[in-house]
């Protein structure tokens, strides 16, 4: 947790794309029903579709409160393109609603295997991010297996983005690929404050499903998982809501601690070339793809709560109304890290916001691109929540140079854990035609 912050159908035959379960005859073309979005995850812990689900803890979450239509406002048909040639969706895309997060170890025997996976799963994530099932919802032959499980079907994209990675096992000796290794691809070093469980830790392949609705989010790694079985098992999953960071033109949100997370988030253009897409200086195949950390962060809410107003500031940095520096008065103010009232510094030296800070830290910045999450109640009866926290940089090495500071002596140490990590290789968007990560196998 920082402060800085058309087609698609190949490999899936024709008449399998064509979605032929019910229709709602009142909805319309790119309509979907009048599904209630409120507390879907109360009983989709669903640990029995994916297996990774109950070893991962078997997320349930309530995400909405009875009363106001918290869908109001939000645009379900709203789509981004797969096949752009340029950045994988989902890293610069305004964040949405939702997220489910899951990683992979391959048992895939050869690079033929991982091959025809990628190109699978391209197809697929194409056809999800149409809005469109991976294939038939409801069979012509009522004893067939239908290819897509049919959660999502007229629900709409929901303005869905897939994100894939690849971890540092990829290109270790089994699948030959090592001379195709990203150059600054290597397994995170241990770093301060680590509590990493296995259960949480690791994966050969991620992929990072991002939507306004979460039962579309879930439908496509469900999906994705079906595709892939006796190729990759699942490794670990997080499901988050409420996004916890801001993209350009977005508020800022709030964590599970009741603070605005993610002000000075990367949102300009020029600050996504320095610092978050991949340049000249990787393997070739990496250009304007990006590299991605994903930490599993429990939050010790109890403690935290019984934490008085003036305790919680200062361990940010920022008040937590208008989540202003404590050296300012509004959010956006800039932390003045030198201002000092009483012979004290206004802004504690080791708060979250002065440790992470970019000003503090050689100019390094970060995208976030976080959520946060719950698995209900602990073994010892105590809330079981924190944040997913995903990051996006150009150079792995950013996030552990912040990391070393921040788990060394951040404030916030006291309340947090991190109990979850996995780095990753993003690769580019294909183009039309082609399929993630293509270039490896050439």
């Amino acid at each position: 947790m920082t402060e800085q912050q058309g087609a698609g159908t190949d490999g899936i035959p024709a008449a399998e794309n064509q979605a032929t379960g019910p229709v709602d005859p009142s909805a319309g073309a790119g309509k979907r029903r009048g599904l209630s979005r409120r507390g879907f995850f109360a009983g989709a812990g669903a640990g029995a579709v994916i297996g990774a689900l109950a070893g991962g803890g078997g997320t349930a979450v309530a995400l909405q409160s009875d009363g106001e239509d918290q869908t109001a406002g939000v645009d379900f048909d709203r789509s981004y393109p797969f096949y752009t040639g340029t950045h994988q969706a989902g890293i610069q895309t305004e964040p949405q609603r939702y997220c489910v997060f899951m990683t992979f170890d391959l048992v895939a025997d050869t690079a033929t295997d991982l091959q025809v996976l990628l190109a699978r799963w391209s197809a697929g994530i194409a056809q999800l991010m149409k809005g469109q099932p991976v294939g038939a919802v409801a069979p012509s032959r009522s004893g067939a297996v239908p290819p897509d499980t049919g959660e999502a079907y007229n629900l709409g994209p929901s303005s869905l983005t897939i994100t894939l990675g690849l971890g540092p096992g990829v290109f270790d000796h089994r699948f030959g690929l090592s001379a195709k290794k990203p150059r600054l691809l290597e397994p995170l070093p241990t770093l301060p404050s680590d509590q990493l469980q296995k259960a949480y830790t690791g994966g050969e392949l991620s992929l990072q499903a991002c939507a306004d609705d979460p039962q579309v989010a879930y439908h496509a790694i469900r999906n994705l998982a079906r595709m892939g079985r006796g190729v990759v098992n699942t490794r670990w999953t997080v499901m988050g809501f409420g996004r916890a960071s801001a993209g350009k033109g977005q508020t800022t949100p709030r964590n599970l601690m009741g603070f605005k997370d993610g002000t000075r988030n990367v949102k300009e253009a020029a600050d996504f070339d320095d610092h978050v897409w991949v340049g000249d200086g990787d393997v070739a195949w990496m250009r304007g793809g990006s590299y991605q950390v994903a930490r599993k962060i429990q939050m010790n809410i109890e403690i935290w709560d019984s934490a008085d107003l003036s305790t919680q500031q200062q361990t940010f940095g920022r008040t937590k109304d208008a989540g202003a520096p404590l050296s300012g008065t509004t959010e956006f103010d800039t932390p003045n890290f030198t201002a000092k009232s009483g012979g004290d510094y206004d802004i504690p030296l080791k708060s979250h916001i002065a440790l992470a800070a970019h000003e503090n830290n050689g100019g390094v910045k970060i995208l976030r691109r976080s959520y946060n999450y719950t698995d209900g109640i602990s073994r010892f009866g105590q809330l079981d929540a924190g944040l997913l926290f995903i990051a996006y940089m150009k150079d792995p090495d950013y996030f552990v140079r912040l990391q070393r500071k921040l788990g060394g002596s951040d404030l916030l140490n006291e309340y947090i854990g991190h109990i979850g990590s996995g780095v990753f290789a993003v690769p580019p968007a294909p183009k039309v035609g082609h399929y993630l990560a293509e270039a490896l196998f050439s």
